[in-house]
């Protein structure tokens, strides 16, 4: 927390707002669409109900498919069955670790090859806060008339040649899970630059219910919306987002500086300078010639410092094994070789401390 986040859900309470409406949604919808200088937000549940959202907005139907990349979070690949449609996984490139595009139009070729016609929808990932390859992914896109959700979920504050991230898609969604850059404890948002889509969006996530004065519903409706309690944690936690993300981005150097004596390790790196990155969480691989991930990982846990593998690829996770992955099997690798450090914005002197003593000890 910031330190004004209470003010504004003092403000809540204070007016009596407590549904899922009020001041504080609507100023938190504002400060989201400035930052991220897109024309419209919706403030939701999670980034989750945003992509679903986005997909039943964009026409998804069953049986369409569905690109998305392999290597990046359930809660990417969930909604694309919330719509009976089919998720069609595409593998990341070493650069970025995001859809390489090469692996992207295999896929499109493929699916056309096979249904005849193309998918309906990307949601093209930006993994760890890295901007993804989006001149590329957004060329081809725009070649074969694909509509784009932007999942920014863990890259909030990232941008791409100057623009934010978020700002690319047709739809950009952002999480504030309590483990994100910013967060709401819970809660994420749904951005566009078309206005009757961000409508749609709100009406639906207030279980669709029509204009009249008695409860009338004419469409299926979803309880996504965020509450005026929540928003107003978001309101103080966006006075505090660029300081986040520069505290996220000393965490990372710290790493580099600490890491650099040592050999077999490679860094999660913006390739140049178009791309800044929050560095939501600091991510590196160990050449399993040389170090085991799963070693540190123990290692560091016995000091009660806990580090995570990478995401698990969704084509080898056994709800989404049977769907359609295209690749050749680098995110497997590497899940195997790597690892998320601890990244917390409000790491200490004294957390700096323990992990740089525990770590040096794991390579001694």
């Amino acid at each position: 927390m910031g330190g004004q986040e209470q003010e504004f859900v003092n403000l809540a309470f204070d007016t009596n707002w407590i549904a899922p409406l009020g001041p504080n949604v609507n100023g938190f919808e504002n400060d989201i669409s400035q930052y991220a200088n897109v024309g419209h937000s919706a403030a939701l549940s999670s980034g989750t109900a945003a992509i679903h959202l986005a997909l039943i907005i964009l026409g998804v139907r069953r049986g369409d498919d569905v690109l998305v990349s392999t290597f990046t979070f359930s809660g990417s690949v969930n909604p694309i069955l919330y719509m009976d449609a089919l998720p069609v996984m595409v593998e990341s490139e070493p650069t970025t670790w995001n859809i390489d595009p090469q692996a992207l139009r295999e896929a499109i070729e493929d699916r056309k090859r096979l249904t005849g016609k193309v998918p309906k929808a990307l949601i093209l990932v930006h993994l760890y806060g890295m901007p993804a390859m989006l001149d590329e992914l957004l060329a081809i896109c725009k070649e074969y008339g694909i509509m784009v959700i932007e999942d920014a979920a863990e890259a909030m504050g990232s941008s791409y040649d100057g623009k934010k991230l978020g700002s690319f898609g047709d739809f950009g969604i952002f999480s504030f899970n309590g483990n994100k850059i910013i967060t709401t404890s819970g809660g994420g948002a749904l951005v566009s630059n078309n206005k009757k889509w961000i409508e749609k969006s709100r009406f639906l996530a207030t279980q669709a219910r029509d204009k009249a004065v008695h409860y009338q519903h004419s469409e299926l409706g979803y309880n996504y919306r965020m509450s005026n309690i929540v928003a107003g944690i978001g309101r103080g936690q966006m006075l505090v987002l660029d300081q986040w993300v520069e505290k996220r981005r000393q965490v990372n150097q710290f790493y580099r500086e600490l890491l650099k004596l040592y050999e077999g390790i490679e860094f999660l790196t913006e390739p140049n300078d178009k791309y800044y990155s929050n560095h939501w969480l600091t991510a590196i691989t160990l050449d399993p010639k040389q170090h085991a991930s799963e070693d540190l990982r123990l290692h560091l846990l016995k000091d009660n410092i806990e580090a995570r593998p990478l995401w698990k690829p969704m084509h080898l996770q056994p709800i989404f094994a049977k769907y359609p992955y295209y690749g050749n099997g680098w995110s497997e690798e590497m899940f195997a070789k790597g690892l998320c450090l601890p990244s917390g914005s409000n790491m200490t002197e004294e957390n700096y401390d323990r992990i740089q003593r525990a770590i040096e000890s794991f390579f001694s």
